[in-house]
């Protein structure tokens, strides 16, 4: 057994210092030995022993060899335990959760207490007044207290720490009358019929934005700087909200992410395949759906998910769409397409997503899974086929991954107040990135544009931010990680034969399309 290294010692000196043990020369190299098992999760590992060295019933603070390996010993056969474990307990049908948008909960914050709490009770659909300011209201507070956090707006310590014109300290909008010289503030952009109140940059009226000015003497407040409020990364937001599930699909216990954690390190053969636009009533997409699914039948180890997203008609499921039952037929002969190959249907799952045109009560966020009038007969062939909602989350292992199927870049494009700066990229899609990401949202257009469920647009937050962001669009197909977030546009299958795959292992992600 190699000796630690010199910063690996004085590490678990001062985290067993903290817990009140202190380490013998033989129990310091045991629990380096222990965490050498876990070189991409060595924390979560440190954590983790010393949680369990506190159930101990110990009889000194100064550790020896023994009592820490009876500890080590605990922990590496409940581990080797689970890798012995038959195949399906370690297969996707395990790692792989589903949320669906409807059951994602709900969480109010106090800017009193400082602090997030569950919302209790039923959600109405059909909200009142009231519903739709909480909305407005819950989506300011959330990025509020982010920024509250960012060294640069909140307040300093110290007076001679930051001078005055170095400070970016908010100033709510209620405490500008009386102030004079440069203030920072935080709203949303509006626009009047007549005049736009505020614009700046890919900006489009109801995302939030951080402005620098001061208010003139006719009341008007003039912006000299403005720009979206800073980001937050995932780490540091999930450990200040001490185990709260924003995602949806559980908390998971330090114990249990350390295993998962371990097992996705391990997953190296497993991969998502994501298709857009999958038109059932096209018979080129079709064939060209059979020539994928072909490809991958003859891999020696066959996709864990196949994700496959609206629309899929080629045609809007509107008033004037009278072929439902022809498309219901049309869905059953894609489970028999899926059925007939053999490995794919036993070893694969198959996930199915709405698209903004396809059937559905209504045209707003989220929507809700297709009918089960027309996946009747796909579900006779493919028994656990999955449907959910559009946006939907998906768990795998420890990732937090959302898919969202909406044609978004054309519409923020539209609703631009002015063109994005081109100073740093002049990529429309990497601007959305930054757009969805810095928000927190999935969709920040007005209601107008694209109405929303007001009990449930907390669905369409991302915040924590996930580790990836698949934003299905008929607009061309795109990659782009920001701030270590992975985002892509698989492209639309029907339109240009443009597909993706994703490895969970790796975080990397395949562009991939049909020969023409």
């Amino acid at each position: 057994m190699a000796a630690p290294s010199a910063a690996m010692r004085k590490k678990l000196q001062r985290k067993f210092r903290l817990r009140g043990f202190t380490l013998k020369v033989d129990a310091l190299e045991e629990a380096a030995a222990f965490l050498a098992r876990f070189p991409d999760a060595e924390d979560e590992a440190l954590d983790l022993l010393l949680d369990e060295l506190d159930k101990e019933p110990l009889k000194s603070s100064i550790l020896d060899r023994d009592a820490v390996r009876r500890v080590v010993s605990l922990l590496v056969e409940a581990e080797e335990a689970v890798d012995a474990a038959s195949p399906s307990a370690t297969s996707v049908q395990s790692a792989l959760r589903v949320v669906d948008s409807f059951v994602v909960p709900r969480f109010h914050y106090d800017p009193i207490k400082k602090v997030f709490y569950e919302h209790t009770g039923r959600l109405a659909l059909h909200g009142e007044a009231g519903d739709k300011a909480a909305l407005y209201r819950d989506r300011y507070q959330v990025l509020l207290q982010r920024l509250a956090r960012d060294k640069y707006f909140s307040k300093p310590a110290f007076e001679s720490v930051m001078t005055e014109n170095e400070s970016c300290e908010i100033t709510s909008i209620q405490s500008l009358v009386g102030c004079t010289g440069r203030r920072w503030i935080m709203g949303v952009i509006s626009q009047l019929e007549e005049q736009h109140k505020i614009t700046s940059g890919f900006f489009v009226e109801n995302t939030v934005i951080v402005a620098e000015g001061e208010l003139l003497s006719s009341g008007i407040f003039q912006v000299n700087t403005c720009g979206f409020p800073p980001l937050e990364d995932r780490e540091t937001s999930l450990s200040l909200l001490m185990g709260l599930d924003f995602f949806g699909g559980g908390v998971i216990p330090t114990e249990e992410a350390l295993r998962l954690s371990s097992l996705e390190n391990k997953a190296v053969n497993d991969m998502f395949v994501i298709l857009s636009d999958v038109w059932l009533d096209s018979y080129e997409t079709m064939e060209k759906l059979g020539v994928v699914l072909d490809g991958y039948e003859s891999v020696e180890v066959v996709p864990s998910l196949f994700v496959l997203m609206g629309n899929f008609c080629s045609r809007p499921c509107n008033l004037a769409f009278n072929s439902f039952e022809e498309l219901r037929l049309q869905f059953g002969k894609l489970g028999e397409m899926i059925a007939s190959r053999t490995r794919l249907k036993e070893h694969s799952r198959f996930l199915f997503i709405p698209g903004p045109d396809d059937a559905g009560p209504s045209k707003a966020l989220p929507r809700c899974a297709l009918p089960k009038y027309l996946i009747e007969e796909l579900q006779k062939h493919i028994p656990n086929a999955i449907f959910v909602s559009n946006p939907c989350r998906v768990k795998f292992y420890t990732q937090e991954i959302v898919f969202f199927r909406q044609d978004l870049l054309y519409r923020m494009r539209r609703s631009c107040l002015i063109p994005p700066t081109t100073e740093e990229t002049s990529d429309p899609f990497e601007h959305l990135v930054a757009t969805i990401t810095h928000q927190s949202h999935l969709c920040p257009l007005p209601l107008t544009v694209q109405p929303i469920i007001w009990n449930y647009d907390h669905c369409l937050r991302l915040y924590p931010t996930p580790d990836m962001i698949v934003l299905a669009d008929k607009s061309e197909q795109k990659a782009f990680k920001y701030t270590g977030i992975t985002c892509f546009n698989p492209g639309s299958f029907a339109n240009d034969s443009t597909f993706a795959a994703y490895r969970p292992c790796t975080k990397e992600v395949e562009l991939s399309a049909l020969e023409s």
